[in-house]
């Protein structure tokens, strides 16, 4: 079938068929339905909207808009550029400075053709899809005050939409105009001023309507990097039903909504109290407060399920809820109280108190807390980073885990924090000398703590990126827990190699400091490249702290090949020791090798020569080796007794070269096809492994490759042995049966 058509479903009289709509389209058509199931008075048809630069000219060029979307309140003109693969887009800059040139022909034309009581807010903003900007871009978009959102914010308003209907709207407009004022939306309402520790709130009532305009809950699943103070969960669909059904039943809420309603949009006039001596005594005081709201000005802390069930709800106008608001407390102090109210109703997840760490610490006093909150919310911006390694492999708190989303926020934490990228020397909580990671300022350090580490990493990654992609499948252990602490250990150790031999990496810019770091990442990075399949799980095998200091070792080891003066403190000792162990290891394998050659070998011997004494041993064995287990019993005493006690693990071989035919299925290893010295060479490298670790002194050590190969090779054998005997049971059965009948 051509044309990109494919059937869906063929009956017997009918076919369904589908086609893709080309990408570009297709996020056209998305982001018109978004702002169409929100409810926008007007929108552009199909092919967008055309607009013309200069009105009065009609000769002027006509510039095509691909969506508009018009209300009282706001008026959106959005382009949208999509891309099959993420690639960079070099004629934005272009698009960008057109889209901008149109503001002010865009805000005349539409109060011309759908006029409003009011000032209309003019929105110009760009949805993207797989489209990298450079940061160069994101600063002249900021600077011509035109929106960027990419796919994982359409995604997010799309869920939204489809959870709140009609007032996620207004959640997009906080988005886009945080601050503005509202107009016509001022109203005085009666209320209570009391004080609750040392913040001033007010309890009012309100119609849902009304704070559904001026509300705002800043959701963690959104993802966007810029906004810190997210803490509240995603809303759930099922739960808002429920409540529907409850307020359609004329049900009410005795308890309060909580918001934090932002200082300058409140203005709280007394009004003459009865008795002013209770008045001093009271806990309130009686008035009128009078609201002056703007978008994003009224932030909700406890009861957004109650309160957006009203959403596109019929009672929504008439009804009445009970607010108590919080006159401009921090966003801190907001996520805090957040999870004071709701641990008392359901028990918060440490997991999601982690993913808070930035909200509730951002504007801490002490440097130290603030940088935890930088690492909380610089692991959160690299799982949301479409250009990360890390992009939807970190599991959150309201995240699934699966193979590929493996690694865990907390574990990622840890090793940064734990790691001194920021704080070389500190005085009572103040930064005193600060690293390679410190920038002063948290926005600074949180940018620069996201680009180093996407940089480190994505070498990392390009060395084996299909170890990499496999996450925690069959075959991976790249992109894991472990693997990721001990490669942060890693860079950690190569910033303090940097800074000894005298580079001072804090006065770097980002790109100098990624610079600096990158052949080091390289050289990790072909170190994982160069890793067979064996060495993979191997590597994976290493768990926990001892686990991922091993890791961390054996790359910090090949790195030292590379670059020679690289030599981290406790280096040469961990390879010391691991020599000492590797060759106690080795020795303890090639022992239980030697008995199982033993055991084999005469066994075998004994039963294909009769054993009326000295058969298997005449004619079994040659006489070369015979020859030589004799000297050596002599030169013994014959202290062992058995003369079998006396063949070395090399003459093993020379018994199964001699026997080949007996012994071919038992020691040949690797293909048959192969020469029968071919296929017992593992013999002959056993023994030479066996001679380095039977003399210590001469300082030679085997490799964790060798140990490894020793252990493969005794698992071989082993599995050879059973399967002899076996064999061995069940020709007993077939004698048993014989003589039965």
């Amino acid at each position: 079938m051509g044309k990109g058509w494919s059937v869906v479903k063929a009956g017997k009289v009918s076919v369904r068929l589908k086609r893709d709509k080309p990408h570009g389209v297709a996020l056209e058509d998305r982001v018109w339905t978004l702002f169409y199931r929100m409810g926008f008075d007007s929108m552009s048809g199909l092919g967008g909207a055309k607009l013309r630069l200069t009105h009065q000219d009609s000769s002027s060029p006509i510039n095509q808009l691909d969506v508009v979307a018009i209300d009282p309140d706001v008026a959106l003109a959005v382009e949208c550029k999509s891309s099959v693969n993420f690639v960079k887009r070099p004629q934005f800059q272009e698009e960008l400075a057109k889209l901008a040139q149109m503001r002010e022909r865009v805000a005349k034309s539409v109060s011309a053709a759908f006029p409003s009581p009011h000032k209309r807010h003019s929105v110009l903003a760009f949805f993207l899809n797989n489209i990298q900007l450079t940061e160069a871009d994101r600063e002249r978009a900021r600077t011509a005050n035109v929106l960027l959102f990419d796919e994982r914010d359409l995604e997010y308003y799309e869920k939204l939409v489809s959870h709140l209907g009609p007032a996620a709207k207004y959640q997009m407009y906080a988005d886009m105009l945080p601050g503005k004022s509202i107009a016509g939306l001022s109203i005085k309402v009666p209320a209570v001023k009391a004080k609750m520790g040392p913040y001033n709130c007010y309890t009012f009532p309100a119609s849902p309507e009304y704070l559904l305009k001026i509300a705002y809950v800043s959701h963690r699943s959104k993802g966007k990097a810029s906004d810190i103070h997210t803490y509240q969960r995603m809303i759930s669909k099922p739960r808002l039903k429920r409540i529907r059904e409850y307020i359609s039943d004329h049900g009410i809420f005795p308890t309060n909504i909580v918001v934090n309603i932002e200082k300058k949009c409140l203005d709280f006039q007394r009004v003459k109290q009865e008795n002013e001596q209770a008045d001093r005594d009271a806990s309130g005081i009686l008035g009128w407060l009078e609201l002056k709201p703007a978008f994003k000005s009224a932030w909700i802390i406890d009861g957004q399920h109650r309160l957006y069930s009203y959403s596109g709800h019929p009672f929504a106008k008439s009804g009445h809820i009970a607010v108590l608001a919080f006159e401009g407390i921090a966003p801190s102090a907001q996520a805090k109280l957040f999870i004071d109210i709701n641990a008392k109703q359901k028990s918060v997840k440490p997991s999601l108190l982690q993913e808070l760490f930035a909200e509730l610490h951002w504007d801490a006093d002490s440097a130290i807390v603030r940088v935890q909150a930088i690492v909380s919310k610089a692991v959160q911006v690299l799982d949301a980073d479409k250009d990360s390694p890390f992009y939807g492999r970190i599991q959150l708190a309201d995240s699934t885990k699966d193979s590929l989303r493996c690694i865990s926020l907390t574990s990622l934490f840890r090793a940064i924090e734990r790691q001194d990228f920021f704080i070389v020397k500190e005085n009572k909580g103040v930064v005193v000398e600060g690293g390679a990671f410190w920038r002063g300022q948290n926005e600074e350090t949180l940018a620069r703590t996201v680009y180093v580490l996407k940089s480190w990493f994505s070498h990392i990654r390009s060395g084996a990126p299909e170890w990499w992609d496999l996450g925690s499948k069959d075959g991976g252990g790249l992109a894991m827990n472990d693997s990721v602490s001990a490669c942060t250990m890693v860079l950690r150790s190569v910033i303090q190699h940097l800074e000894t031999n005298g580079s001072k990496l804090v006065r770097l810019d980002d790109e100098d400091l990624s610079a600096i770091l990158k052949p080091y990442a390289l050289a990790l990075a072909n170190h994982f490249g160069q890793m067979t399949e064996q060495d993979r799980k191997r590597y994976r095998d290493l768990r926990g702290v001892q686990g991922q200091t091993t890791r961390m070792r054996r790359a910090q080891q090949a790195l030292k090949a590379q670059f020679p003066n690289f030599d981290p403190p406790g280096l040469q000792e961990f390879l010391r020791r691991e020599k000492e162990q590797t060759n106690l290891r080795a020795k303890a394998i090639i022992d239980r090798l030697e008995q199982l050659l033993q055991s084999i070998v005469v066994q075998e011997l004994k039963q294909e020569f009769a054993d009326d004494g000295d058969s298997w041993w005449i004619q079994g064995v040659p006489k070369a080796v015979r020859l030589e287990v004799a000297k050596r019993s002599e030169n013994d005493d014959n202290k062992r007794g058995k003369r079998e006690s006396y063949l070395d693990l090399i003459d093993y071989r020379s018994i199964a070269l001699s026997q080949w035919q007996l012994f071919q299925q038992l020691l040949g290893y690797g293909k048959k096809t192969e020469s029968k010295d071919r296929q017992t060479k593992w013999l002959q490298e056993i023994n030479e492994m066996r001679n380095v670790v039977a003399h210590a002194s001469s300082g030679v050590s085997l490799s964790v490759e060798q140990v490894a190969l020793l252990e493969s090779h005794e698992q071989w054998l082993r599995q050879k042995q059973k399967a002899v005997a076996d064999e061995m049971d069940e020709d007993s059965d077939l004698v048993e049966d014989a003589e039965t009948e």
